[in-house]
C-alpha cells in the first residue's frame, strides 16, 4: 500500500497569500520549499526575509526577559578540582557530576523555548492558549532555589567513600545580568589504597568457609578504597555462606576494621564477625520435611492448608483429590531435598523452574525449624496457586500487507495447561483469513485456513535419559502437527502438512537453544489454472520453486539476547540458525548404490525430497542514551545451497528481501535476486527469492510524547543466487560486485508504544534501485516530494505490529 495515493499537495502558490504566511516563525522545510517555487522572480526576497524573522524569533526565546527583578536564572554548575598530587581529574569529575541535583532549565543552542512559553503565559492565565502554553512550558529555576551547601556536603561524602578522606569543597555563585551559575571547587588528594586484607574470624568452621573462597574476593591489594566494593564483598560472602547451609546468616554480621597510614595513603583491612551474633547464624542447616500445597490461596493460612497430605519421594503433598499436578512431576523441579544442606542457589532454581512450568500463578517457599531433637534442620512448605487449566481465546483483526493484500483474519485457540496431569500444555488453534489485492483493475483473491495441534512437555522427552541440569530454566519438549490450505482464486490450491519434534531450553538468562531433530513438511499444488501454468512456464526458477516439495530435516537455533538487561548501555542480540534436509535419505541411497542427482532425483513415498543446507545469522546492537532514546542496528547474513537431490531451494526456504521488517522502501519480497527487477505489480504473489541474503538496517528511535515514539531509519540489502544455481536470473553473488547491487531505502516512522502492544507506521522511499543501469542506480537526485507522480511510484507506508528488529 503506497501512501502517495492518500496525499494531496497543492504546488500552485499565490505570492500575495505567501507574504502573509512568511511571518509565521514556525514554517516547516517542505512549506518553505513550496513558497520558494511560488514566489520566483520579483518576490525572491521573501523567503530570505521570512527566514530572518524566524531566526530573530528563535533568538528571543532565551526566557530571561520576563524574570522578576530580584531573581536570576540558574544556568547550571561547574566542578573544579584542585590538588598538589597527580590525579585523574577527568575521571573524578565524571564521578562527581551526577551528584549535583539542581538541574537548570532546558536550553537548545542558548535558547529556552519551554521557559519562554511558561513566562509568556503569566501567573494566572485565563484564556485557553495561555493555559496551554503554561502547561507545556517549563517553570524557571532560580539561583535562590539552588541548595549549593547541601551539594558540597554530598560531594565531600562521595569523595570520602572513594578513599579521598580529607577533601574540602566550597561553592561560589557567579552572577551575570539575568543569570547565575555555581562553581564547586574541591581540594582533593590521591585516594587511599588497600595494602592488605586480614581475616580474623572468631568461628573456625565459618571462617574456614570464607577463607576457602578468598580468591574470589572483590577486595584486592593495590586497589583504591571504595565503600561500594566493601558492601558488595559482604553480599558476596553472605551469598556464598547461604549456599553452604548458613540459612540465618546476615551480611551485617561481617565487619571491616581499617588501619590507615597517612605516610603512603594505604589501608589494612581486618575482616571480623559481629560479637553479638545469634547462634543460629553460625549453624549449618539441612532440609528435613518438604510440604507441597497445590491449592494455596493468597488469603489462606499455609499451616492449615497442609493438614491432609500424601507422601511422595520423602515429600508430603496435598491429598490426592486436591492434586492438580502429580507430585513426582513437581519434584523434578524441586532442588531442595530431604537430608541435603540448604542452598540459596537451589532455592532460587526451585522457584524459577516451578514458575516456568506455565501452570502456576504464584509460588512461594516458607521455611521453619523442624521440631526434631537435633538442631540444624529446616521444614519447608511450597505454596502453589494454580492458573485455570483451560483457556479459550478468539481474535479478529485486519491484515494489510505492503503488496496491497488486505483482508480479515480470525484466530481461535484452546489451551489445556495440564493435559495429562503433568503440566503438559495442549494448544489447539484454528486460523483463517481472506485477502483481496486492492488497487488493481483485475483484483486477486485468496483465502486460507490453518489448523494446528501442539503439545509441550515441561521436560525432555527422549528415547534415552538426559542428566538433569541445575539451570534456573526448565527444558521443554514440543510436538506439533499442522495443516495449511491456501487457495489463490483463479491460480492454484496449495496444501501443506508439517510435523515437528524438538526441544527448547535456556542455559542462563541470555542464552536460549532450540533443537528440532525432526522437522518434516510436505507441500503440493492442485487445481492449477492455465494462467498460473503460463506464469511458471515463463520463469523456470519459479517453476522449480513451486514443484512438489517433501522436506525432512533438522535445525538448530542459538539466541544470545542482552535486551532483558535494562541498565546495560550497549545491548547485543545474536540469533544463529543452521538447518539441513534430505541428507539422511541420500546417505541411505548412496549405501544402496542408488546415488541421487538433481537431474535424476530420488523419491521417498513417491515424492521427490529436497536436499539442502542453510546457515544464517541475525546480529543486532542497541545503544541506549540517558534520555531513553536509542540507536538500533541490525546485520543479517544468510547462505543456503541445494545439492544432491535438488538444484533449487524449496520456495519456503529461500531468502527474500523487502517489506515492513526488511527494506521498508520496497514492497514485500520484491528485491532481487541481484539486479533482477521482479515487476511485483505484474507477478503479484509470485515473488522470487535467493540463495544468499545480506541486509543492514539502522534506526534512531526517539521519544515524542508519552506513548508516541519516532524513528529515522536507513535500510540496505539484497538477495542473490549462487553461481552453481542453474537458473539464470538477475546476477549471481560475487564479493567484487555485491556492494554495487544493494538496494537502499530511508524514511521516518511513528510508533505507538504501550509496552504490551506496539503499532508501527514507517514511511519510506528508495535511495538506490539495483535493477537500474549501473551508473543510474542512485536516485537521490530524483526525490521530489511535491510531485504526485514521484510519491505514487516511491513512497511506501508500512503498517505493522512490533518493532522491525
Amino acid at each position: 500500500m503506497k501512501i502517495a495515493k492518500n496525499i494531496k499537495t497543492n504546488t500552485n502558490f499565490n505570492p500575495q497569500k505567501t507574504k502573509k504566511i512568511l511571518f509565521l516563525s514556525h514554517l516547516g522545510e517542505s512549506t518553505r520549499r513550496g513558497i520558494e517555487v511560488g514566489v520566483r522572480g520579483s518576490h525572491s526576497y521573501l523567503p530570505l526575509f521570512g527566514g530572518l524573522v524566524a531566526l530573530l524569533f528563535l533568538f528571543s526565546c532565551t526566557g530571561t526577559s520576563h524574570l522578576p527583578k530580584s531573581e536570576k536564572l540558574y544556568t547550571g554548575s561547574v566542578i573544579q578540582l584542585e590538588s598538589t598530587e597527580k590525579i585523574d581529574k577527568t575521571q573524578l569529575t565524571a564521578v562527581l557530576k551526577p551528584l549535583v541535583q539542581d538541574k537548570p532549565n532546558k536550553s537548545y543552542l542558548g535558547m529556552r523555548p519551554q521557559l519562554w512559553m511558561y513566562m509568556m503565559a503569566g501567573e494566572n492565565p485565563k484564556d485557553k492558549l495561555k493555559k496551554w502554553l503554561r502547561k507545556i512550558g517549563e517553570a524557571p529555576i532560580y539561583i535562590s532555589s539552588v541548595k549549593s551547601g547541601a551539594t558540597t556536603s554530598i560531594i565531600d561524602a562521595k569523595l570520602f567513600n572513594i578513599g579521598i578522606f580529607n577533601s574540602s569543597t566550597t561553592a561560589t555563585i557567579v552572577e551575570k545580568k539575568h543569570t547565575a551559575k555555581v562553581i564547586y571547587t574541591s581540594k582533593v588528594h590521591k585516594p587511599y589504597t588497600i595494602k592488605e586484607l586480614v581475616y580474623s574470624l572468631s568461628d573456625t568452621k565459618l571462617g574456614d568457609a570464607i577463607i576457602a573462597e578468598k580468591e574470589n574476593s572483590l577486595i584486592k591489594a593495590g586497589d583504591d578504597y571504595n565503600l561500594d566494593v566493601l558492601k558488595k564483598e559482604r553480599l558476596r560472602i553472605d551469598g556464598m555462606l547461604k549456599n553452604k547451609g548458613y540459612f540465618y546468616f546476615n551480611p551485617n554480621y561481617l565487619l571491616f576494621k581499617a588501619d590507615t597510614f597517612d605516610i603512603d595513603h594505604s589501608i589494612i583491612f581486618k575482616l571480623t564477625l559481629k560479637e553479638d551474633m545469634p547462634k543460629n547464624a553460625l549453624t549449618v542447616y539441612h532440609i528435613n520435611k518438604v510440604y507441597i500445597n497445590q491449592e494455596y490461596s493468597l488469603k489462606g493460612n499455609p499451616v492449615d492448608s497442609i493438614k491432609d497430605t500424601a507422601m511422595c519421594q520423602d515429600t508430603i503433598s496435598s491429598k490426592d483429590e486436591e492434586m492438580n499436578i502429580r507430585p513426582n512431576v513437581i519434584m523434578q523441579s524441586v532442588y531442595l531435598r530431604k537430608g541435603e544442606v540448604y542452598s540459596r542457589n537451589n532455592h532460587n532454581i526451585t522457584l524459577n523452574r516451578l514458575m516456568s512450568m506455565g501452570t502456576f500463578k504464584f509460588v512461594q517457599i516458607q521455611f521453619s525449624e523442624s521440631d526434631t531433637t537435633a538442631t540444624g534442620f529446616l521444614d519447608l512448605t511450597i505454596l502453589i496457586t494454580p492458573i485455570s487449566n483451560h483457556t479459550f481465546r478468539a481474535e479478529l483483526d485486519v491484515v494489510n500487507k505492503s503488496n496491497n493484500y488486505t483482508g480479515p483474519r480470525m484466530n481461535l485457540s484452546f489451551q489445556n495447561r495440564n493435559t495429562f496431569s503433568g503440566a503438559e500444555l495442549l494448544n489447539l488453534t484454528m486460523a483463517g483469513s481472506f485477502e483481496a489485492q486492492l488497487g488493481k483493475e483485475n483484483k486477486q483473491f485468496s483465502y486460507s485456513y490453518y489448523p494446528q495441534v501442539e503439545l509441550t512437555f515441561p521436560r525432555f522427552i527422549t528415547p534415552f535419559k538426559i542428566k538433569q541440569s541445575n539451570s534456573l530454566y526448565i527444558p521443554k519438549t514440543r510436538l506439533a502437527l499442522s495443516y495449511n490450505f491456501l487457495k489463490r482464486v483463479d491460480y492454484f490450491d496449495m496444501n501443506t502438512f508439517q510435523f515437528l519434534y524438538g526441544f527448547k531450553w535456556k542455559e542462563n538468562l541470555k542464552n536460549e537453544i532450540e533443537f528440532n531433530p525432526i522437522n518434516i513438511s510436505y507441500t503440493s499444488l492442485s487445481n492449477q489454472s492455465d494462467v498460473f501454468n503460463a506464469l511458471l512456464e515463463s520463469n523456470t526458477f519459479l517453476k522449480k520453486s513451486y514443484e512438489e516439495q517433501f522436506i525432512a530435516g533438522a535445525n538448530y537455533l542459538f539466541t544470545y539476547n542482552e535486551q532483558m538487561l535494562p541498565n546495560k548501555k550497549l545491548q547485543t542480540y545474536i540469533h544463529f540458525n543452521v538447518e539441513s534436509a534430505g541428507s539422511i535419505f541420500s546417505l541411505v541411497k548412496n549405501i544402496t548404490g542408488d546415488a541421487p542427482t538433481s537431474e535424476n532425483p530420488s523419491k521417498v513415498m513417491s515424492s521427490i525430497y529436497s536436499q539442502y543446507g542453510k546457515v544464517s545469522i541475525d546480529a543486532r546492537a542497541f545503544y541506549n542514551f540517558k534520555d531513553k532514546n536509542k540507536l538500533a542496528f541490525r546485520l543479517f547474513a544468510g547462505v543456503a545451497k541445494p545439492f544432491g537431490n535438488s538444484s533449487v531451494l524449496p520456495y519456503s526456504k529461500q531468502f527474500f528481501s523487502g517489506g515492513p521488517n526488511s527494506i521498508r522502501a520496497f514492497q514485500l519480497n520484491s528485491i532481487g535476486p541481484g539486479i533482477y527487477n521482479q515487476q511485483i505489480e505484474r507477478t503479484s504473489f509470485l515473488q522470487i527469492g535467493g540463495d544468499i541474503k545480506i541486509e543492514v538496517n539502522g534506526e534512531y528511535r526517539f521519544n515524542i510524547y508519552k506513548y508516541f515514539k519516532g524513528a529515522l531509519f536507513v535500510d540496505a540489502g539484497n538477495v542473490w543466487l549462487q553461481k552453481s544455481n542453474p537458473i539464470n536470473i538477475g546476477s549471481t553473488f560475487a564479493f567484487s560486485s555485491f556492494m554495487n547491487e544493494m538496494a537502499v531505502g530511508a524514511g521516518l516512522g511513528l510508533r505507538i508504544d504501550v509496552s504490551f502492544f506496539i503499532l508501527r507506521f514507517d514511511l519510506a522511499f528508495p535511495l538506490r534501485k539495483p535493477w537500474l543501469d549501473e551508473n543510474k542506480r542512485w536516485v537521490i537526485d530524483e526525490i521530489k516530494p511535491l510531485s504526485s507522480a514521484w510519491r505514487n511510484d516511491n513512497l511506501m507506508l508500512n503498517i505493522a505490529i512490533g518493532y522491525p528488529f
